[in-house]
Formats: structure tokens, sequence, C-alpha cells
């Protein structure tokens, strides 16, 4: 079954182009002409990938991701932004609302292509170390009692504090810096600083990373 893009935008050339560019790739395409409707097509149709503009009416892309981002279903949705807006700061308000990659236009479909490839693959495994993760630990607490469980935890997660596994269990909801920040009342600058400590705990070298850690050793619910 081919897998499932929701591509975003009020522009109707566009949002054609790039759905007939995907078409011919061998994905399924889904389309919205705002941040509203495509909020009501995400939950109807559970895309694996979305694509979207920034400027649209009702509801711009920053807002749609924020809210994207909030459903416990759809924390994982890998999100290309796409905008003719430049400045620095306009793509840190992307990454912060949660996006994973953010793309001015003007762009090449073969670019969006790659990008979306690298995004599906890495969110595939994000999706097969949960999966597994899941089933190794009903697995484990069907077998053992609560406290082996606890005895076998690996030693460097014993030292993990507690403010890192609240960070740490925001992450495998990807939660932007911002919002973990707001959650936890603490500023950007400082949940960077604990997601720097976990990397470096785990060994790991990126979020996406950690995240597969984190599910693949079962040290988040």
């Amino acid at each position: 079954m081919p897998l499932t893009i929701l591509v975003v935008d009020d522009d109707p050339g566009t949002r054609l182009s790039i759905s007939d560019y995907l078409e011919l790739s061998g994905y399924s395409v889904i389309v919205a002409n705002d941040g509203q409707e495509a909020l009501a097509k995400v939950e109807e149709y559970h895309p694996d990938l979305m694509v979207t503009d920034i400027v649209m009416p009702r509801m711009n892309g920053y807002e749609l991701v924020r809210q994207v981002r909030q459903k416990p279903a759809f924390s994982l949705l890998p999100v290309i932004l796409l905008t003719a807006r430049t400045k620095t700061q306009e793509r840190i308000l992307g990454y912060q609302s949660g996006c994973d990659l953010y793309l001015p236009k003007p762009f090449e479909l073969e670019e969006l292509g790659a990008a979306i490839r690298n995004l599906l693959a890495r969110s595939q495994i994000i999706q097969s170390a949960y999966r597994l993760a899941h089933l190794d630990n009903t697995n484990f607490l069907d077998n053992n009692s609560s406290q082996l469980n606890e005895i076998q935890k690996p030693q460097w997660f014993l030292e993990l504090t507690s403010r890192e596994q609240e960070v740490l269990e925001l992450l495998t909801h990807g939660l932007s810096n911002a919002d973990m920040g707001q959650k936890l009342h603490l500023s950007p600058r400082t949940v960077e600083k604990y997601v720097s400590s976990l990397l470096r705990k785990t060994g790991t070298s990126n979020r996406a990373e950690l995240v597969r850690f984190a599910m693949k050793h079962g040290l988040v619910e």
C-alpha cells in the first residue's frame, strides 16, 4: 500500500504541481486548501507525512503544525514547511512550531522528493523501534516482576535526573524546545541543555536517534 502524503497550500498551481509529482513518485496524495481543512484531514486520513505552506487563510502553517503536534497520535508525524519567507527568525518560528524541515520557495520538486524520502525512512525506523520496544516490554512484564525490571535497567539510566527523564518523555511526543519549556516552565535554551545531556549520556548524535534509543530500551512509556 502506498504511503499517504497530505499537501496543504492555498495556491492551486503549487498544490497541483506537488501532488502530480508525488503521485508519479508512487505516493497516495490528499490535499487541503488551508490549515483548518488540513487539520480535519489529518484526523480523517492519518497521513504518513505532511507538506504545508505557511501563509494561508483561516489557519496558517505554524498554527497547523502546533495543533497537530498537540495530538499524541500525530506527535511524530513528519512535517515539511514550504514558504517564500526566508528570514532567520521566520525559520526559527517554523522549527519551534515543530516542523522537521523548512524548505524555502522556490524549490525544485526533486529536492522536495529527496527530503520526503529521507523523512519517511526515518519515521518508519522510529515507528518500528517503538513497536519492537512495546512488544519487548509487554513480554518482559508478562514474565518478570516489576522489581526485577527495575534491577535490570541500564546503569546509565539510573543516573538520569528527574528533569532529564521529563524532557526525554516529551521528546518522544515530538515537542519543540519552546513547547517543552512551556510544559516544564523552562526556557528553550535550558531545555536544549537537557537534550544535549541526554544525547551525551545515551551516546546518540541527534534527537531522532535519541527517540529510537529510548523506545528500544523501554525508557519511556
